[in-house]
């Protein structure tokens, strides 16, 4: 097997176009698995495995992502400090009050839902004690 691969290679790649085409005709399967071999093995050169591009498209993809997620990272960094800017100083003055607006009723609902909780808790602490209070003491039937 591995002559007919160096055989191949010898003659570069039409040989190896040529005996796709064969095995496709002789028999499909041939010809699928001689394809897949080529982009497997590198030897169609698309940059994927092994061709000469190889390197060159992989930095540039990782420098794309690089690229981008800097992008994004600044934008959360800038967002997250009130940075962001729609370019209308009257809008951003408007979205600044607002959020400003917004954090104090969340403060301010939040401590009615922790008084809200204090009061049942006591209520339900209460009714817990009268119950007790009220109760018959079933020791005292038993001794008599």
């Amino acid at each position: 097997m591995t002559h007919v691969v160096q055989t191949l290679d010898d003659f570069g790649r039409p040989a190896w176009l040529a005996a796709m085409v064969l095995g496709f005709i002789v028999f499909w399967p041939a010809g699928a698995a001689i394809l897949a071999y080529m982009l497997w093995s590198g030897r169609m050169n698309c940059g994927w495995h092994g061709g000469r591009g190889r390197g060159r498209w992989e930095s540039r993809f990782a420098e794309r992502f690089d690229r981008a997620r800097s992008r994004v990272e600044e934008e959360v960094r800038n967002f997250g400090r009130g940075a962001y800017s729609s370019g209308n100083k009257a809008f951003d003055d408007y979205r600044e009050a607002t959020l400003k607006r917004l954090e104090e009723e969340e403060r301010e609902f939040r401590a009615f839902l922790e008084r809200l909780r204090q009061a049942k808790d006591k209520s339900e602490f209460d009714q817990f004690m009268a119950e007790r209070r009220d109760r018959p003491d079933g020791n005292a039937g038993a001794t008599a």
